[in-house]
């Protein structure tokens, strides 16, 4: 397909989200055409946006939460075809000839992120907050069928890593999972340790939360670490929120041989008490995407109709208020965008 198409485009560190018309991407022999119809705003696009992090020169195309059908496909594609309704997620494909990738890691975010050359979309690569984007049939997942491209666009990026966290846990049936943070992250935490049976204790500080935490699941919802631990502790805690800080608060209503699965990212430094972790055999996991086997399964979960995401929808001309909007946390709590 040749043409224009619209896209949002970032020019600058720190620039606005403008919409402007750019050339169609074309379609490479491993490659899929994606019409996205809805693509979510992630932390990630607000630090790169930032300058927080870089992985390319401006001006960017960024995006990797996105839904949409296939419109065309490569020559040499053979696990999709036009008209599937698929996901768009961050991480298409790693080079193949570095020295990590001869190690035959399996294709997820966290490898692709320790080979050299990634295939990021959004992040190495233009990304999907645009009408089309042209990225390795790999990097794209099924969208089960009566999951609107709405709900699935966070999924793809933010059910992906709660879900991904806490398979990677590996809790014991009957165990106690605790949320730290109800947010974008967070408030689908909640559902997804819920909807797999366990035990679950929210941890916020506001008290407009509470009433929402329990509506989400939550069998209790508590302050702090102390509380946690007078509530009768957690085997797991997913720490999703932006705060480093608050980590250390909540172990302390970690039970022995617990495990913190961090998922939610920020500047300040992380400080770990060292004689509870050492003393209660504690475990600290970093847990981003995982395996595609995690992502297809958070996605039946909302097939199922266990986990809803929140979000504000946003039309594509409307890109930099709901970018300025999540910036400020003035969604609850994803911020959609319709293309």
């Amino acid at each position: 397909m040749t043409g224009q198409m619209k896209a949002v485009v970032v020019s600058e560190v720190k620039g606005k989200w403008e919409l402007q018309d750019r050339d169609m991407p074309q379609v490479g022999p491993d490659d899929v055409l994606v019409r996205i119809r809805a693509c979510g705003i992630c932390g990630t696009d607000q630090w790169i946006t930032q300058g927080v992090l870089a992985f390319r020169d401006f001006p960017l195309v960024l995006g990797h939460e996105a839904a949409g059908e296939v419109v065309a496909v490569g020559e040499g594609v053979t696990k999709r075809k036009v008209g599937d309704r698929v996901g768009v997620f961050m991480s298409q494909k790693m080079c193949g000839v570095c020295d990590f990738c001869h190690e035959e890691h399996p294709n997820s975010f966290v490898t692709s992120a320790n080979c050299a050359n990634p295939r990021l979309t959004g992040v190495t690569v233009d990304g999907a907050h645009a009408e089309y984007v042209a990225v390795d049939a790999g990097g794209t997942v099924l969208i089960p069928d009566g999951v609107s491209y709405e709900q699935a666009a966070p999924i793809i990026c933010a059910g992906y890593t709660v879900w991904a966290g806490l398979r990677r846990a590996e809790p014991k049936p009957g165990a106690r999972v605790a949320v730290s943070g109800i947010g974008g992250l967070g408030h689908l935490a909640i559902q997804y340790a819920k909807a797999a049976g366990f035990h679950v204790t929210a941890l916020t500080h506001s008290a407009d939360k509470e009433d929402l935490a329990r509506q989400l699941g939550a069998d209790e919802v508590v302050a702090d670490g102390a509380a946690l631990k007078s509530a009768g502790g957690a085997d797991v805690l997913l720490h999703t929120n932006s705060s480093h800080g608050a980590v250390a608060k909540a172990m302390e209503g970690l039970r022995p041989w617990g495990k913190v699965v961090l998922m939610g990212i920020a500047t300040d430094e992380l400080h770990l008490p060292a004689l509870a972790l050492t003393s209660n055999s504690y475990q600290v996991i970093g847990s981003a995407h995982n395996t595609i086997e995690h992502l297809v399964e958070a996605l039946d979960f909302v097939a199922r109709g266990k986990v809803s995401t929140m979000i504000e929808t946003f039309p594509k001309e409307r890109a930099e208020e709901a970018r300025a909007k999540a910036a400020a946390r003035e969604v609850r709590f994803k911020a959609v965008i319709t293309y």
